[in-house]
Protein backbone atom coordinates (compact mmCIF):
# COMPACT_ATOMS: atom_id res chain seq x y z
CA UNK A 1 0.00 0.00 0.00
CA UNK A 2 1.18 3.79 -0.48
CA UNK A 3 -0.21 5.95 2.01
CA UNK A 4 -0.98 9.37 1.29
CA UNK A 5 -3.63 9.72 4.34
CA UNK A 6 -0.85 11.59 6.97
CA UNK A 7 -3.37 14.66 7.42
CA UNK A 8 -5.72 12.20 9.17
CA UNK A 9 -2.97 9.72 10.93
CA UNK A 10 0.76 9.45 9.81
CA UNK A 11 0.72 5.58 9.54
CA UNK A 12 4.16 5.06 9.22
CA UNK A 13 5.90 5.97 12.81
CA UNK A 14 10.26 6.19 13.78
CA UNK A 15 10.65 2.93 15.16
CA UNK A 16 11.73 3.92 18.28
CA UNK A 17 8.17 4.95 19.07
CA UNK A 18 6.77 1.65 19.17
CA UNK A 19 9.61 0.49 21.43
CA UNK A 20 8.58 3.24 23.77
CA UNK A 21 5.41 2.12 23.90
CA UNK A 22 5.99 -1.40 24.20
CA UNK A 23 8.16 -0.69 27.19
CA UNK A 24 6.35 1.61 28.68
CA UNK A 25 3.60 -0.96 28.61
CA UNK A 26 5.63 -3.86 30.56
CA UNK A 27 7.14 -1.24 33.15
CA UNK A 28 5.48 2.19 33.88
CA UNK A 29 2.66 2.49 36.39
CA UNK A 30 0.52 5.36 37.34
CA UNK A 31 2.45 8.85 37.72
CA UNK A 32 1.69 10.51 40.57
CA UNK A 33 -0.57 7.61 42.17
CA UNK A 34 2.52 6.34 44.77
CA UNK A 35 6.37 6.24 45.26
CA UNK A 36 7.05 3.08 43.82
CA UNK A 37 9.64 2.49 41.63
CA UNK A 38 7.08 2.00 38.54
CA UNK A 39 5.46 5.24 39.12
CA UNK A 40 8.46 7.20 39.62
CA UNK A 41 9.13 5.71 36.02
CA UNK A 42 6.16 7.35 34.74
CA UNK A 43 6.27 10.22 36.11
CA UNK A 44 9.81 11.35 34.87
CA UNK A 45 8.62 10.31 31.42
CA UNK A 46 5.60 12.74 31.50
CA UNK A 47 7.81 15.33 32.95
CA UNK A 48 10.11 14.47 30.27
CA UNK A 49 7.39 14.69 27.53
CA UNK A 50 6.77 18.62 28.76
CA UNK A 51 10.14 19.54 28.62
CA UNK A 52 10.60 18.54 25.22
CA UNK A 53 7.12 20.02 24.05
CA UNK A 54 7.60 23.18 26.21
CA UNK A 55 11.27 23.33 23.81
CA UNK A 56 9.53 22.46 20.78
CA UNK A 57 6.89 25.42 21.35
CA UNK A 58 9.08 27.90 23.35
CA UNK A 59 6.47 27.76 26.20
CA UNK A 60 7.40 29.18 29.36
CA UNK A 61 7.71 26.41 31.35
CA UNK A 62 6.86 22.40 31.33
CA UNK A 63 3.77 23.12 33.40
CA UNK A 64 1.90 24.74 31.13
CA UNK A 65 1.53 21.85 28.87
CA UNK A 66 -1.26 20.03 29.53
CA UNK A 67 -2.05 16.40 28.35
CA UNK A 68 -4.86 15.37 26.32
CA UNK A 69 -6.25 12.89 24.20
CA UNK A 70 -6.33 14.43 20.47
CA UNK A 71 -6.80 17.96 19.16
CA UNK A 72 -10.56 17.81 20.07
CA UNK A 73 -10.32 17.36 23.68
CA UNK A 74 -7.97 19.99 23.74
CA UNK A 75 -10.55 22.58 21.63
CA UNK A 76 -13.35 21.63 23.64
CA UNK A 77 -11.25 22.69 27.10
CA UNK A 78 -10.13 25.88 25.49
CA UNK A 79 -13.82 27.19 23.65
CA UNK A 80 -15.93 25.75 26.82
CA UNK A 81 -13.77 26.57 29.46
CA UNK A 82 -13.28 30.39 28.52
CA UNK A 83 -16.66 31.92 26.67
CA UNK A 84 -19.35 32.41 28.42
CA UNK A 85 -22.89 34.10 27.86
CA UNK A 86 -22.16 37.35 26.36
CA UNK A 87 -18.78 36.87 25.12
CA UNK A 88 -18.12 37.55 21.04
CA UNK A 89 -15.60 34.84 19.07
CA UNK A 90 -14.07 34.79 16.01
CA UNK A 91 -13.41 31.88 13.95
CA UNK A 92 -12.51 31.34 10.03
CA UNK A 93 -14.11 29.20 7.22
CA UNK A 94 -11.04 27.22 7.24
CA UNK A 95 -11.79 25.19 10.43
CA UNK A 96 -12.50 21.28 11.53
CA UNK A 97 -15.58 20.64 12.66
CA UNK A 98 -13.26 20.02 16.02
CA UNK A 99 -13.26 24.05 16.64
CA UNK A 100 -16.82 24.58 14.81
CA UNK A 101 -19.10 22.06 16.77
CA UNK A 102 -17.62 23.74 20.17
CA UNK A 103 -18.32 26.99 19.29
CA UNK A 104 -22.16 26.39 17.52
CA UNK A 105 -22.69 24.62 21.07
CA UNK A 106 -21.78 27.66 22.98
CA UNK A 107 -23.20 30.00 20.51
CA UNK A 108 -26.41 28.66 21.33
CA UNK A 109 -25.71 29.30 25.12
CA UNK A 110 -25.27 33.32 24.16
CA UNK A 111 -22.16 33.71 22.87
CA UNK A 112 -21.74 36.08 19.52
CA UNK A 113 -20.43 34.04 16.85
CA UNK A 114 -18.33 35.61 13.84
CA UNK A 115 -17.12 33.68 10.69
CA UNK A 116 -14.36 35.02 8.85
CA UNK A 117 -15.15 33.72 4.93
CA UNK A 118 -11.92 32.62 2.65
CA UNK A 119 -11.57 33.66 -0.82
CA UNK A 120 -11.61 31.88 -3.65
CA UNK A 121 -8.39 30.12 -2.99
CA UNK A 122 -9.54 29.57 0.43
CA UNK A 123 -6.97 31.93 2.07
CA UNK A 124 -8.19 34.33 4.97
CA UNK A 125 -7.23 37.94 5.61
CA UNK A 126 -6.23 39.15 8.66
CA UNK A 127 -7.37 42.52 8.28
CA UNK A 128 -10.63 41.16 8.15
CA UNK A 129 -10.58 39.80 11.36
CA UNK A 130 -9.25 42.73 12.97
CA UNK A 131 -12.14 44.75 11.64
CA UNK A 132 -14.67 42.50 13.43
CA UNK A 133 -12.81 42.85 17.07
CA UNK A 134 -15.13 44.63 19.32
CA UNK A 135 -15.05 45.43 23.00
CA UNK A 136 -16.82 42.34 23.72
CA UNK A 137 -14.61 40.33 21.24
CA UNK A 138 -12.91 37.66 24.24
CA UNK A 139 -11.41 35.00 21.82
CA UNK A 140 -10.21 34.41 18.30
CA UNK A 141 -9.71 30.99 17.69
CA UNK A 142 -8.51 29.26 14.24
CA UNK A 143 -6.41 27.02 12.46
CA UNK A 144 -2.51 26.95 11.54
CA UNK A 145 -3.06 25.54 8.55
CA UNK A 146 -6.05 23.90 6.77
CA UNK A 147 -6.75 20.02 6.73
CA UNK A 148 -8.16 20.78 3.19
CA UNK A 149 -6.57 22.84 1.04
CA UNK A 150 -3.26 23.33 2.77
CA UNK A 151 -3.05 26.55 3.13
CA UNK A 152 -1.56 28.44 5.90
CA UNK A 153 -2.66 31.00 8.07
CA UNK A 154 -0.41 33.54 9.28
CA UNK A 155 -0.77 32.87 12.83
CA UNK A 156 1.88 35.33 13.82
CA UNK A 157 0.20 38.20 12.30
CA UNK A 158 -3.34 37.09 13.67
CA UNK A 159 -1.44 36.78 17.63
CA UNK A 160 -0.32 40.17 17.44
CA UNK A 161 -3.75 41.75 16.49
CA UNK A 162 -5.59 39.53 19.21
CA UNK A 163 -2.81 40.82 22.38
CA UNK A 164 -3.22 44.70 20.54
CA UNK A 165 -7.16 44.37 21.34
CA UNK A 166 -6.88 42.34 24.87
CA UNK A 167 -8.04 39.19 23.04
CA UNK A 168 -7.43 35.41 23.53
CA UNK A 169 -5.96 34.03 20.63
CA UNK A 170 -6.41 29.94 20.56
CA UNK A 171 -4.81 28.21 17.92
CA UNK A 172 -5.69 25.04 16.28
CA UNK A 173 -1.56 22.95 15.26
CA UNK A 174 -3.06 19.82 14.25
CA UNK A 175 -1.59 19.65 10.64
CA UNK A 176 1.30 21.88 11.65
CA UNK A 177 2.91 20.52 14.60
CA UNK A 178 5.84 18.80 14.53
CA UNK A 179 6.32 20.01 11.08
CA UNK A 180 6.34 24.02 10.98
CA UNK A 181 8.45 25.72 13.72
CA UNK A 182 5.70 27.60 16.14
CA UNK A 183 7.15 29.99 18.69
CA UNK A 184 4.22 30.47 21.48
CA UNK A 185 5.57 33.57 23.03
CA UNK A 186 7.05 35.45 19.77
CA UNK A 187 3.55 34.38 18.09
CA UNK A 188 1.50 35.83 20.75
CA UNK A 189 -0.48 32.65 21.57
CA UNK A 190 -2.13 32.51 24.68
CA UNK A 191 -3.39 28.34 24.03
CA UNK A 192 -2.21 25.97 21.37
CA UNK A 193 -3.67 22.58 20.94
CA UNK A 194 -2.34 19.76 19.26
CA UNK A 195 -2.73 16.26 18.80
CA UNK A 196 -0.06 13.69 19.10
CA UNK A 197 -0.60 11.13 16.18
CA UNK A 198 -0.42 13.37 12.84
CA UNK A 199 2.98 15.70 12.18
CA UNK A 200 4.11 14.63 15.83
CA UNK A 201 4.86 11.03 14.77
CA UNK A 202 3.17 9.54 17.78
CA UNK A 203 0.63 7.32 19.16
CA UNK A 204 -3.77 7.74 18.29
CA UNK A 205 -4.81 9.29 21.70
CA UNK A 206 -2.24 11.25 22.47
CA UNK A 207 -2.27 15.09 22.21
CA UNK A 208 -2.17 18.20 24.50
CA UNK A 209 -2.50 21.89 24.99
CA UNK A 210 -0.11 24.71 25.56
CA UNK A 211 -1.93 27.46 28.11
CA UNK A 212 0.06 30.73 28.24
CA UNK A 213 0.86 31.31 32.35
CA UNK A 214 -1.81 33.54 33.87
CA UNK A 215 -5.04 32.25 31.51
CA UNK A 216 -7.37 30.66 33.62
CA UNK A 217 -9.46 27.81 31.86
CA UNK A 218 -12.60 26.22 33.48
CA UNK A 219 -11.59 22.31 33.55
CA UNK A 220 -13.70 20.32 31.31
CA UNK A 221 -13.12 17.36 33.65
CA UNK A 222 -12.47 17.16 37.49
CA UNK A 223 -11.71 14.09 39.43
CA UNK A 224 -9.02 11.90 40.83
CA UNK A 225 -5.72 14.05 40.55
CA UNK A 226 -3.34 12.44 42.95
CA UNK A 227 -3.12 15.32 45.03
CA UNK A 228 -5.24 17.43 47.91
CA UNK A 229 -7.36 13.84 47.98
CA UNK A 230 -9.33 15.81 50.69
CA UNK A 231 -10.57 18.94 48.71
CA UNK A 232 -13.67 19.28 47.37
CA UNK A 233 -12.23 20.83 44.57
CA UNK A 234 -10.26 19.85 41.86
CA UNK A 235 -6.86 21.20 42.28
CA UNK A 236 -5.95 24.44 40.57
CA UNK A 237 -2.34 24.19 40.08
CA UNK A 238 -1.22 23.40 36.30
CA UNK A 239 -1.24 21.33 35.01
CA UNK A 240 -2.92 19.08 37.39
CA UNK A 241 -5.65 21.56 36.51
CA UNK A 242 -6.65 20.33 33.04
CA UNK A 243 -5.66 16.38 34.09
CA UNK A 244 -8.29 14.70 35.71
CA UNK A 245 -7.73 10.98 36.16
CA UNK A 246 -4.62 8.52 34.64
CA UNK A 247 -3.28 9.94 31.68
CA UNK A 248 -2.13 7.73 28.56
CA UNK A 249 1.00 7.21 30.25
CA UNK A 250 1.98 3.91 27.88
CA UNK A 251 1.19 6.53 24.94
CA UNK A 252 3.23 9.80 25.77
CA UNK A 253 6.38 7.35 26.66
CA UNK A 254 5.62 6.61 22.52
CA UNK A 255 5.39 10.72 21.63
CA UNK A 256 8.76 11.81 24.17
CA UNK A 257 10.30 9.44 21.79
CA UNK A 258 8.84 10.67 18.81
CA UNK A 259 9.25 14.43 19.54
CA UNK A 260 12.88 13.34 20.42
CA UNK A 261 13.28 11.84 16.41
CA UNK A 262 11.85 15.06 15.51
CA UNK A 263 14.53 17.17 17.50
CA UNK A 264 17.37 14.57 16.10
CA UNK A 265 16.27 14.32 12.71
CA UNK A 266 15.19 18.65 12.57
CA UNK A 267 12.32 19.93 11.48
CA UNK A 268 13.11 21.72 8.59
CA UNK A 269 14.52 18.51 7.17
CA UNK A 270 11.40 16.71 7.66
CA UNK A 271 9.45 19.90 6.50
CA UNK A 272 11.35 20.18 3.25
CA UNK A 273 11.11 16.97 2.22
CA UNK A 274 7.51 16.68 2.24
CA UNK A 275 7.05 19.93 0.72
CA UNK A 276 9.05 18.73 -1.81
CA UNK A 277 7.05 15.52 -2.66
CA UNK A 278 3.93 17.76 -2.35
CA UNK A 279 5.53 20.37 -5.00
CA UNK A 280 6.12 17.46 -7.02
CA UNK A 281 2.82 15.47 -7.09
CA UNK A 282 1.06 19.20 -7.79
CA UNK A 283 3.27 19.78 -10.69
CA UNK A 284 2.44 16.22 -12.01
CA UNK A 285 -1.19 16.53 -11.90
CA UNK A 286 -2.32 19.84 -12.23
CA UNK A 287 -2.64 19.52 -16.22
CA UNK A 288 -4.00 16.05 -16.33
CA UNK A 289 -7.31 16.50 -18.10
CA UNK A 290 -10.34 16.46 -15.79
CA UNK A 291 -8.24 17.25 -12.98
CA UNK A 292 -9.25 20.48 -10.41
CA UNK A 293 -7.01 21.36 -7.56
CA UNK A 294 -8.24 23.42 -4.65
CA UNK A 295 -5.69 25.61 -2.53
CA UNK A 296 -3.00 28.41 -2.96
CA UNK A 297 -0.14 26.78 -4.19
CA UNK A 298 1.95 29.37 -5.18
CA UNK A 299 4.08 29.11 -2.66
CA UNK A 300 5.85 26.00 -1.03
CA UNK A 301 5.03 27.64 2.33
CA UNK A 302 1.95 25.16 3.10
CA UNK A 303 0.95 21.95 4.28
CA UNK A 304 2.11 18.89 1.88
CA UNK A 305 -1.70 18.54 1.13
CA UNK A 306 -2.68 18.29 -2.35
CA UNK A 307 -6.95 18.31 -2.51
CA UNK A 308 -8.50 17.47 -5.78
CA UNK A 309 -11.42 15.93 -7.88
CA UNK A 310 -11.24 14.31 -10.72
CA UNK A 311 -13.94 15.86 -13.65
CA UNK A 312 -17.68 15.37 -11.71
CA UNK A 313 -16.95 12.05 -10.23
CA UNK A 314 -17.92 11.34 -6.53
CA UNK A 315 -14.64 12.02 -4.70
CA UNK A 316 -15.13 8.56 -2.79
CA UNK A 317 -15.52 6.53 -6.14
CA UNK A 318 -11.91 7.98 -7.20
CA UNK A 319 -10.36 7.28 -3.90
CA UNK A 320 -12.36 3.59 -4.57
CA UNK A 321 -10.53 3.35 -7.54
CA UNK A 322 -7.43 4.53 -6.20
CA UNK A 323 -6.87 2.01 -3.64
CA UNK A 324 -8.35 -1.00 -5.12
CA UNK A 325 -6.52 -0.74 -8.75
CA UNK A 326 -3.19 0.81 -7.49
CA UNK A 327 -3.07 0.35 -3.80
CA UNK A 328 -3.23 4.09 -3.05
CA UNK A 329 -4.71 5.57 0.01
CA UNK A 330 -6.28 8.67 0.19
CA UNK A 331 -8.80 10.48 1.71
CA UNK A 332 -12.31 11.34 0.09
CA UNK A 333 -15.21 13.16 1.06
CA UNK A 334 -15.91 16.08 3.56
CA UNK A 335 -12.80 16.03 5.80
CA UNK A 336 -14.73 17.46 8.85
CA UNK A 337 -14.48 21.01 7.08
CA UNK A 338 -17.96 21.80 6.24
CA UNK A 339 -17.48 25.12 6.13
CA UNK A 340 -14.21 25.32 3.36
CA UNK A 341 -16.12 22.58 1.04
CA UNK A 342 -18.90 25.12 1.63
CA UNK A 343 -16.56 28.14 0.23
CA UNK A 344 -14.89 26.05 -2.81
CA UNK A 345 -18.13 24.79 -3.87
CA UNK A 346 -17.73 21.06 -3.29
CA UNK A 347 -20.69 20.16 -0.75
CA UNK A 348 -21.69 17.30 -3.03
CA UNK A 349 -18.71 15.77 -4.77
CA UNK A 350 -16.16 16.38 -1.67
CA UNK A 351 -12.87 15.87 -2.86
CA UNK A 352 -9.81 13.75 -2.94
CA UNK A 353 -6.76 14.23 -0.37
CA UNK A 354 -3.35 13.24 -0.50
CA UNK A 355 -1.55 13.83 2.20
CA UNK A 356 1.83 13.54 2.68
CA UNK A 357 4.70 12.34 4.99
CA UNK A 358 8.62 12.35 4.66
CA UNK A 359 8.09 8.66 5.00
CA UNK A 360 6.78 8.65 1.12
CA UNK A 361 9.32 8.66 -1.45
CA UNK A 362 9.47 9.95 -4.70
CA UNK A 363 8.99 6.93 -6.80
CA UNK A 364 5.45 6.04 -4.86
CA UNK A 365 4.49 10.30 -5.84
CA UNK A 366 5.03 9.24 -9.49
CA UNK A 367 3.12 6.14 -9.11
CA UNK A 368 0.11 8.42 -7.88
CA UNK A 369 0.50 10.90 -10.85
CA UNK A 370 0.60 7.93 -13.29
CA UNK A 371 -2.63 7.12 -11.89
CA UNK A 372 -4.46 9.67 -12.08
CA UNK A 373 -3.22 9.78 -16.06
CA UNK A 374 -4.19 6.97 -16.33
CA UNK A 375 -8.30 7.03 -15.33
CA UNK A 376 -7.86 10.38 -16.79
CA UNK A 377 -7.81 8.63 -20.21
CA UNK A 378 -10.07 5.76 -19.53
CA UNK A 379 -13.09 8.82 -18.26
CA UNK A 380 -12.09 11.46 -21.29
Amino acid sequence: MIYFDNAATTMQKPKQVAEAVAGAMCSLGNAGRGGHEATLGASRTIFETRKRLASLFHAESPKQIVFTANSTESLNIAIKGILQKGDHVITTQLEHNSVLRPLYEMEEKGVELTIIQSDERGCINAAEIEREIKKTTRMIVCTHGSNLTGNLIDIAQIGHIARRHGALFCVDASQTAGVFPIDVQEMKIDILCFTGHKGLLGPQGTGGMYVREGVEIRPLKTGGSGVLTYSRKHPPQMPTALEAGTLNGHGIAGLNAAVAYIQETGMEVIRQKEQRLMRRFYEGVKEIPGVKIYGDFRSDNRCPIVSLNLDEYDSSEVSDELFTVYGIATRPGAHCAPLMHQALGTMEQGAVRFSFSHYNTEEEIDTAIRALRELAQDLF
